[in-house]
């Protein structure tokens, strides 16, 4: 699997999260996002500590601070979301600085900000300590679903291909005179982005015309033979979830 934007996400390092086997670090990451998303959205200390435990994670692995913070700016729109919710919901309000703000959409934005927001962090962490190919053997050791495998292996191929078709034909469009900064000269970068997808499509033909041609049976090959993972692997792997329940269990016995 070649690199390019398939590793844009991912950091090499040398760290103990790095050198942690792939299915180990996939599991124990989504035990903790339904660590996170079990938690009633009231215990607001919860959240803190879920957040401290990412941030940590984040820390061991030599993650830079800046990297995750402008990687987080994808979540710009449900922060916008979550912001807006205080001053359309209904219900009681509460006083802040002066204004009344529904206490119904103050808790549903906090929700979804903190939710969203540790939920993308600890992807980031995993993306950022687990090459692409490491994340789909770890996939595969898990015996997730074949189909779902091929989907994924040709997706994180494929999209640094798309990625460079994109970025040569806007620079031909640029080079003929277009300029994007410009709001008349939408259209045409509407019928870039069709062109973009006629041209992904047809050439998603010819690839799989020509993986046929060379024996594809519609599988996937094993990138690794698959080899047992110690229980002691396990458990080091699962301590990050299981502070994550340690904590969900307090909140839940506190609320």
């Amino acid at each position: 699997m070649s690199g390019g934007h398939a590793d844009a996400l991912h950091l090499p390092g040398d760290s103990v999260l790095h050198r942690a086997v792939p299915q180990v670090k996939i599991v124990a990451a989504f035990l903790f996002v339904l660590c996170v998303v079990a938690t009633p959205r009231e215990l607001f200390w919860a959240f803190a500590a879920y957040a401290s435990i990412v941030f940590g994670a984040s820390r061991l692995a030599g993650i830079p601070v800046r990297w995750l913070l402008t990687r987080l700016l994808i979540e710009v729109p449900f922060v916008v979301l979550a912001l807006l919710l205080p001053f359309t919901a209904g219900g009681p309000s509460t006083d802040v600085a002066g204004i009344g703000l529904s206490t119904e959409g103050l808790l549903a934005g906090f929700n979804i900000l903190a939710k969203g927001t540790l939920g993308l962090g600890t992807s980031l962490v995993l993306a950022a300590t687990t090459a692409p190919r490491e994340l789909v053997l770890g996939l595969q050791r898990l015996r997730t679903p074949k189909l779902l495998i091929t989907i994924i292996t040709l997706m994180l191929r494929y999209a640094e291909v798309i990625a460079a078709e994109a970025a040569r034909m806007r620079l031909a469009r640029i080079s003929r005179g277009h300029d994007p900064r410009f709001l008349w000269q939408v259209g045409a970068t509407a019928r870039g982005i069709g062109s973009l997808f006629i041209r992904s499509y047809e050439r998603g033909e010819r690839v799989h015309l020509a993986m046929v041609s060379r024996g594809w049976a519609g599988e996937m090959p094993e990138l690794q033979p698959a080899r047992r993972t110690s229980v002691r692997t396990w458990g080091m792997g699962l301590a990050v979830p299981a502070l994550a329940a340690v904590v969900l269990g307090v909140s839940l016995w506190t609320a």
